[in-house]
């Protein structure tokens, strides 16, 4: 092998496999490497960022310190297609690898795809967006990928291509010179569903509306906002919430997953989410923290909320830019971020659960303690959260102060007995072709939401009466629909509408 590094006349011409990451969006990346005469040195092009610019010199210590010769000769690696931008270390290993076999030392035509950074030693270490690398690569026809130890677990939960896993280059070219085969990885368990909540409704006095609202909002996938003095509670509800979200589906699961997979956020002992995600930032957080951004895009926490929850507590001390920023992803389910030279998409279908007080002193409405907000500072305070911004949360109820007799109450209801009726309302959504009621589109609203007469009366009077725009006429009827779901009817019952309005007041 030293002989033939050394010729400077020999000249060679391989390539191997990699994925590049666009968002969410895997395409295959074609690593072409060609060993030439001429002075030593090494390019990359097709368009690579600083990271991958930079495998050269991690590139050529792993090879050395792997116990192979890294040729002194010009090599040129070209990541095809070159006309779209590629970014991250996930290229090392199939650099590495097209070096070896370029320059003779590796005589394997195997073609596995290979995902993994390198270090200096040689050794293999593990790259974020390993999933969404690994099921494009199997939904284009590829049965084998090659990973570090540390993506095991999450490249196994595709089980529709073989997955070995590595620690060092030099057990890769074993295993491609078929000198040391690597054994397939077993497909990862996908753990205990652990969605409990950090409080159980069982240990929340009083507060039926509140706790009504929330049910509906878990049973159709509807954001809600909470609006009471400080102290009444709402923090408590929303952190009850994830124990009556509904067990994963294995789509859902497998969507929330890929996105804290592109985030780094999956590890060994966790290949896959095991309960819906809750995400609850501190308010302090910018619009690229919350929406996703930076360059290259990153998600944000609405995206990694994904399938879960987002609760926003203290709602108006949010960045205004932060609150508008969520208009898109709470319409429509997903999040376009564009950057110079770059686009991503992220999926951003999550349940909204805000908390506010009704004004800066808190007490506004409150029957035991004064307000000391003149009438333009209530008003002021409430119009930090936009009007398209509240249109878009479906159900607003308030949150009273507890009496002191309802708290010493053992007997509400606990969270596994709510989550049982979302469950069957969740089931109700899947036979009508989505995961949640808010999901349904204007087509299958028709279809699945004929109201009576006497219903579309009432409904057309509370248009007129609280101007209802278009968007809240049919979010109210999807409310109703997740009501009619909760208590088992096929219809829409006058009633269930004359609810769903109800909870969709004026703060």
């Amino acid at each position: 092998m030293a002989a033939l590094a050394a010729e400077g006349t020999a000249r060679g011409l391989a390539t191997t496999r990699a994925c590049a990451l666009w968002g969410l969006d895997a395409q295959l990346v074609r690593v072409e490497v060609d060993v030439a005469p001429g002075l030593p040195s090494m390019h990359v092009v097709g368009l690579a960022d600083a990271a991958i610019r930079e495998a050269r010199e991690r590139v050529r210590s792993a090879v050395r310190n792997s116990g192979f010769e890294f040729p002194l000769r010009r090599i040129t690696v070209n990541l095809a297609p070159a006309d779209r931008r590629k970014e991250g270390t996930g290229f090392d290993l199939a650099i590495a690898v097209g070096v070896l076999r370029a320059s003779g030392q590796l005589q394997s035509t195997a073609d596995p795809l290979l995902v993994a950074e390198l270090a200096l030693d040689g050794s293999l270490r593990p790259v974020r967006g390993c999933l969404p690398r690994v099921a494009a690569a199997a939904a284009r026809g590829v049965d084998e990928v090659v990973v570090s130890r540390e993506n095991a677990s999450e490249a196994a939960a595709v089980d529709t291509l073989a997955v070995r896993a590595a620690r060092t280059l030099r057990e890769v070219v074993a295993h491609l010179d078929s000198t040391a085969p690597i054994v397939g990885e077993p497909a990862a368990p996908l753990g205990e569903d652990t969605s409990g909540g950090e409080v159980d409704f069982a240990d929340i006095a009083g507060q039926a509306s509140a706790r009504r609202a929330l049910e509906i909002a878990a049973a159709g996938g509807h954001n809600v906002l909470l609006v009471g003095p400080p102290g009444t509670g709402k923090t408590l509800l929303a952190r009850a919430f994830p124990g009556i979200l509904p067990a994963f589906t294995p789509r859902e699961r497998f969507e929330a997953s890929v996105v804290h997979s592109v985030a780094g956020l999956l590890g060994p002992d966790r290949p896959l989410l095991a309960a819906r995600p809750y995400r609850a930032p501190h308010h302090t957080l910018s619009a690229y923290a919350l929406v996703g951004g930076a360059s290259p895009p990153r998600p944000g926490e609405v995206s990694l909320a994904h399938r879960g929850a987002l609760f926003l507590d203290e709602l108006p001390e949010y960045p205004a830019a932060a609150l508008e920023a969520l208009r898109e992803p709470l319409e429509d389910g997903r999040i376009t971020i564009s950057r110079a030279g770059a686009a991503a998409t992220y999926p951003a279908r999550t349940i909204l659960v805000a908390a506010m007080n009704p004004c800066a002193c808190g007490f506004f409405g409150d029957a035991e303690r004064e307000c000391r907000c003149l009438p333009e500072q209530v008003a002021r305070y409430r119009a930090r959260i936009s009007g398209p911004l509240l249109d878009r949360i479906d159900l607003r109820v308030g949150v009273p102060r507890v009496q002191a007799a309802a708290l010493r109450s053992v007997s509400a209801e606990p969270s596994h007995a709510i989550r049982e009726r979302v469950e069957g309302a969740r089931r109700a959504a899947r036979a009508r072709g989505v995961l949640a009621n808010a999901e349904l589109p204007l087509s299958a609203l028709r279809r699945w939401s004929r109201l009576s007469d006497q219903t579309h009366a009432l409904l057309e009077l509370a248009v007129a009466k609280d101007r209802l725009s278009s968007r809240g006429y049919h979010r109210v009827i999807r409310v109703a629909r997740t009501i009619a779901d909760l208590e088992s009817s096929a219809e829409i019952a006058e009633l269930h509408l004359a609810e769903a309005l109800s909870l969709r007041r004026e703060l």
